[in-house]
């Protein structure tokens, strides 16, 4: 399968509210397995379905080294999240190269569906708890770079717009030849 388009940010689209996941059919089946190859070729640790122009309320994600601990989270909701707070340094997928620290709550319990429509829940903290806040963030049309100062975020968003243009440049001279 081919891998699916990851939208970079500033892109309006992912801004996009995601909606709730109804249907668990063999189309669902085939967005996870395609999301998750996305993932690891990226490569990522997360990916929302909202990041590849699906609005549906679906994650995947694996924090684990080997990369094979695929976890699946469809209509994810938070139901705990602890008072302590921690700062990660995170990225993005949607925002290739930047890297800042931002400040979630250090453990998170979630409860989700699995594929197959099956309710699960599951406590999480270090880089599951960030990943899962991170990844839900998406569903709710927001980035990781909107925790971030004005400033740092006009410098990412001008910095992203820029690469962009020379590469599309690039892509015209290529074309031309």
């Amino acid at each position: 399968m081919p891998l699916l388009n990851i939208l970079r940010y500033p892109d309006p689209r992912l801004h996009k509210v995601a909606k709730p996941v109804t249907v668990f059919d063999a189309r669902l089946k085939q967005l996870v397995r395609d999301m998750a190859e996305t993932m690891y070729e990226a490569p990522g640790v997360g990916l929302a379905a909202s990041q590849v122009d699906v609005h549906e309320q679906l994650l995947v994600i694996d924090t684990s080294d080997a990369q094979d601990q695929l976890q699946v989270f469809i209509n994810p909701e938070i139901i705990w999240a602890s008072a302590e707070k921690k700062v990660y340094d995170e990225g993005c997928l949607s925002v290739p190269g930047v890297y800042d620290d931002v400040e979630r709550p250090a453990q998170v319990h979630v409860r989700a569906l699995d594929v197959d429509g099956k309710e699960f829940t599951v406590e999480a903290d270090g880089l599951l708890a960030v990943c899962i806040q991170h990844e839900m963030d998406h569903l709710k049309g927001k980035i990781f770079v909107e925790y971030l100062s004005p400033l740092k975020r006009n410098r990412i968003k001008a910095k992203i717009i820029k690469e962009e243009r020379e590469h599309q440049r690039d892509k015209g001279k290529l074309a031309a030849r």
